[in-house]
């Protein structure tokens, strides 16, 4: 079977060659589209997932990482005094406004830690150049490699430039340490406030780490219980509302999910006119198959053996293409994998456009008369 069916895909190769691009091109856009909504939506919960703390407090009204109330800074010295609370230590988020030496300007986000706690937010992993230690140093701040373009400004170390009409450098690159919208430049607690002129008697979260993983439920329910206005929250399932909260007021998940429909009907409907008019010029050949005694079973095998082998050939094609333009994007910042399990769905739709393609072939070959090839 597989070799008739590869005799009848190299007989006709532009017909072929048509149906490939069809599958390579529904593969690429599908994968680009799912590449960049993956991007993005880790961007959402970024800061909940990368920082290492067991549980969130936050406002009672806030359920989006990305959009921090303010606290009572007495909230922190509540929840340490909670049952099962290993450590609490105080995070602040505030944006403010920078002035480069070249005349430039441009908007960033600090995040405030206590100065023993850089490690907190900063894994080695996120360290590009420098020490955590470095933001020790007074005015010290760090840098998003990533974000240079957006910063508008070099940012290489010890370079000098103003918050707000304050003094600061860059002290440590980090990179891939970002936010959805968000530049992230991590400094000492005093230091954000110093630069964004906010009071020593707020901050924007409490960052808890348990004694026992296993005491989680226990020990926030006990926090929102005694804590009035204030939420609880384990990190993972922050970082999940975030995701959740930016999908359904933006158009991000309608615009993605949109043009991955148009790209499985575009397949779809190129597959199968391609495979249809191919069809056409092969009724006499599918009159004979008949004619020596294959049925109509066997010719619908035929056909979407054919249409699998279109879609093992199209779908790996694509994947080298997505592949390169993953690495492509990659060097700016957009960086995206796929999992196995992704790959797999992507390899089944694929396939099922491909099937179902085939069936404009298949409505018209089973209606073929084996006499039809002695006319």
């Amino acid at each position: 079977m597989l070799r008739i069916a590869w005799s009848f895909i190299k007989f006709d190769k532009a017909k072929s060659i048509g149906v490939i691009v069809g599958i390579l091109i529904s593969t690429f856009l599908i994968g680009q589209q799912l590449g960049v909504f993956f991007f993005l939506t880790g961007l959402m919960g970024a800061l909940a997932n990368d920082a290492k703390a067991d549980v969130w407090v936050v406002d009672s009204k806030t359920n989006d990482v990305n959009q921090l109330g303010k606290l009572d800074v007495r909230i922190l010295r509540a929840v340490q005094g909670i049952d099962g609370v290993k450590e609490a230590f105080p995070l602040i988020i505030t944006g403010a406004t920078c002035n480069y030496k070249n005349g430039t300007s441009g908007s960033i986000t600090l995040l405030g830690v206590d100065q023993n706690r850089f490690n907190v937010l900063l894994d080695k992993d996120k360290i590009k150049i420098g020490n955590a230690n470095d933001l020790q140093q007074d005015g010290a701040i760090s840098a998003e490699y990533y974000e240079e373009k957006n910063l508008g400004y070099n940012i290489a170390l010890g370079t000098d430039f103003e918050i707000n009409g304050k003094r600061a450098f860059f002290a440590l690159q980090t990179i891939g340490f970002r936010g959805f919208g968000n530049s992230y430049s991590v400094t000492t607690i005093e230091r954000a406030r110093f630069f964004s002129n906010q009071s020593s008697n707020t901050i924007s979260a409490v960052l808890v780490n348990l004694n026992s993983p296993k005491e989680i439920n226990e020990v926030i329910n006990s926090i929102n219980r005694s804590i009035y206005g204030v939420r609880a929250w384990p990190s993972k399932k922050l970082a999940n509302s975030s995701v959740k909260k930016i999908l359904s007021s933006s158009g991000i998940a309608l615009s993605t999910g949109t043009l991955i429909i148009f790209a499985l009907i575009s397949g779809f409907f190129i597959i199968g006119l391609t495979m249809y008019s191919s069809a056409l010029d092969r009724l006499k050949d599918y009159g004979t198959l008949k004619a020596i005694g294959a049925d109509n079973k066997y010719i619908s095998r035929l056909i979407l053996t054919q249409a699998m082998l279109f879609s093992v050939v199209g779908f790996f094609i694509g994947m080298v293409l997505l592949e390169g333009f993953r690495i492509g994007v990659e060097k700016s910042g957009l960086i995206f994998s796929f999992s196995p399990l992704v790959i797999l769905i992507m390899f089944s739709a694929i396939g099922l456009i491909s099937l179902s393609g085939a069936s404009f072939a298949l409505m018209r070959i089973k209606n073929v008369e084996p006499a039809s090839v002695f006319r």
